[in-house]
């Protein structure tokens, strides 16, 4: 992060015609400066910290974090609650979950509380504001 802010107070400078450090003295008066772009190129980064850059940069990093509760389900809820519901949405911080049978769907929302919970922290706080449990079709 340093290394990108060095970078560009240089390139301002050079837009500017003048060297860093020499308090406004002109660099070849006259003279043309090619000045390369600070996004591109430089020091490379590692995969995954470019990819949260890009995410943040795009705002997909709720949408990333959802999408990871539907993927690791029984991770977050147990092996066996996972085998008999599902998350089927998530909007506007409600998570639709689905059981296989009204008495999965009833213990599910006797947990729904701590899976607010558990959720937030796998989210972030106030990601999830509430579970609607549906039953069977």
């Amino acid at each position: 992060m340093a290394r990108e802010a060095l970078a560009q107070a240089k390139a301002d400078a050079m837009k500017r015609g003048t060297l860093p450090g020499q308090n406004g003295k002109r660099k070849g008066a006259g003279r043309v400066v090619r000045v390369r772009d600070p996004g591109r190129g430089g020091d490379p980064k590692l995969f995954g910290a470019a990819i949260r850059d890009l995410m943040a940069s795009r705002g997909w990093e709720q949408r990333a974090a959802v999408g990871g509760v539907f993927g690791n389900w029984a991770g977050i809820v147990g092996a066996e609650l996972a085998e008999h519901t599902r998350p089927e949405r998530f909007e506007d911080g409600e998570l639709t979950v689905a059981a296989d049978s009204t008495t999965w769907a009833t213990q599910l929302r006797l947990l729904s509380s701590n899976l607010v919970r558990r959720l937030n922290e796998e989210l972030g706080h106030g990601t999830v504001r509430r579970v609607k449990v549906v039953g069977p079709s």
